[in-house]
């Protein structure tokens, strides 16, 4: 997925992380127990993964790469996949780390510190420059994308058991919509919001029988990542 404006990925950024962080901010440490839409997570589970994600942003951000840059904000998605040994493990790690913080507000704190510095890093960075993460090496822009769609979908996760927090970004959606489109090969069911996208797309819900049977071959696909 690209763009010919070179500042929308640092938009679509700004605007997750912005909305992402007026729910973290609004939480006590009550709701901080409640469930997500991640396994096996709470509240402040999801809270402490999207932290270790910002981190690693910022270390990519300042992470400049020679080579070529061999995943875009679509086909970095590709090796993302759900229930493997690597995603239970990460789940298992998570939830140790995250139980050391007694006082959610500290979490909360390092939270919001962290993805404000992460976004202050994209905003500033060339969207041309070749970083590396994961690694793979991809363009700063590209990786702003990436980042847009993991908030924005963990958004999604964090709210599911808090019904008056805001919602996502209108930009991250769009990036997420982009991003799954782009690995589907084609433009999904039209009737399909993009929160739902967003969660059969990455098999946090499943297709019903009339969706499989719309979509046909390409059903077999789903999730497209998670």
């Amino acid at each position: 997925m690209s763009s010919g404006d070179p500042v929308a990925p640092a938009r679509a950024l700004r605007a997750a992380y912005e909305a992402a962080s007026a729910v973290v901010a609004g939480l006590d440490d009550e709701e901080s127990w409640l469930p997500t839409g991640c396994t096996g997570w709470a509240v402040r589970d999801l809270v402490f993964h999207c932290v270790t994600d910002a981190q690693r942003a910022l270390v990519a951000l300042h992470t400049p790469a020679r080579e070529p840059a061999d995943r875009d904000a679509v086909t970095y998605w590709q090796d993302w996949r759900p229930d493997t040994v690597g995603a239970a493990n990460g789940r298992r790690w998570v939830r140790v780390n995250a139980s050391m913080f007694l006082d959610f507000r500290q979490l909360q704190g390092l939270y919001l510190e962290t993805l404000a510095a992460a976004l202050r890093a994209a905003e500033a960075a060339d969207p041309t420059q070749h970083v590396g993460t994961q690694g793979h090496v991809l363009t700063a822009g590209d990786l702003a994308t990436t980042l847009a769609v993991e908030a924005t979908v963990h958004h999604l996760d964090l709210t599911v058991q808090l019904p008056h927090a805001p919602g996502p970004a209108p930009e991250g959606l769009a990036a997420v919509r982009a991003t799954l489109d782009g690995l589907l090969g084609r433009p999904a069911l039209p009737e399909w919001s993009d929160e739902h996208y967003a969660r059969v797309g990455t098999g946090r819900a499943s297709l019903t029988e009339a969706e499989r049977a719309r979509l046909g071959a390409a059903a077999d696909r789903f999730p497209l990542f998670g």
